[in-house]
């Protein structure tokens, strides 16, 4: 048996999340009834995170453990199989202790907001009806760079031993009528970036200042922070490895 990765990319908006769950559609599964179909055995596939219901990934892995293939041609018959919403970019090996997920060092998400009706980005965007000030969210982004500590952006309940995460990147831009935030840490928590979005977007439209999100983040309880926002406009668009 040979470890693979998968490079791969999926609109979100019709799955229940990657991870599978009873009955319900998700890309994990989609994915492992298509190998197993073509590699004629039960095929398990770990994915480098999991993303939540309605959430998109443009650059995202996976492993799975199989015996020899021809990796280009099972990118072809899977590409042929699975529904167009799931694309397969490559499949190739890897080390047999080689982890799509825990050798991960960096993932970078962007998240989309406009004021503007987009018809061709539906389900891949956030609507608002104001016009933040993105200035002022980046000066907010800045002061996100200071902290480890996320408790404040975190979903409660979840099984983590910590809430230290190490940002590398946080900023606004604005670009063909949207305006996207991009973060890259080298670990998220659940919700995380969502929360984090939507605090940022309080201080662009005067409702958060900037000393009133140091005494968010310093507080680290959730129910400080602004609200979390949809799942449509949020793209996990990079996921690093020492290896690639």
């Amino acid at each position: 048996m040979g470890r693979y990765f998968i490079h791969l990319a999926y609109n979100g908006a019709s799955y229940c999340g990657w991870q599978t769950q009873p009955e319900l559609p998700t890309v994990q599964l989609t994915l492992e009834q298509a190998l197993s179909t073509l590699l004629r055995q039960k095929v398990a596939v770990v994915g480098c995170g999991r993303t939540d219901t309605g959430v998109h990934a443009s650059d995202f892995y996976a492993h799975f453990d199989a015996g020899e293939v021809e990796t280009q041609q099972l990118v072809f018959k899977l590409n042929n199989i699975l529904p167009p919403d799931i694309a397969i970019y490559d499949i190739f090996p890897v080390a047999q202790n080689a982890h799509a997920r825990f050798d991960a060092t960096a993932r970078t998400y962007q998240y989309h907001v406009s004021q503007e009706r987009l018809p061709f980005r539906q389900g891949q965007y956030c609507r608002i009806y104001y016009k933040p000030d993105i200035d002022l969210m980046n000066e907010a982004a800045r002061v996100l760079m200071e902290y480890e500590d996320f408790t404040s952006f975190a979903k409660l309940h979840t099984q983590v031993k910590t809430n230290i995460c190490h940002l590398s990147v946080a900023h606004w831009e604005e670009s063909a009528g949207e305006y996207v935030f991009t973060i890259r840490s080298n670990r998220f928590l659940r919700n995380m970036v969502r929360s984090v979005t939507g605090t940022l977007l309080d201080v662009g439209r005067g409702k958060l200042t900037i000393e009133g999100l140091r005494e968010i983040i310093e507080k680290k309880d959730r129910c400080a922070a602004g609200v979390s926002m949809p799942a449509c406009g949020l793209f996990l668009t990079k996921v690093e490895y020492p290896y690639l």
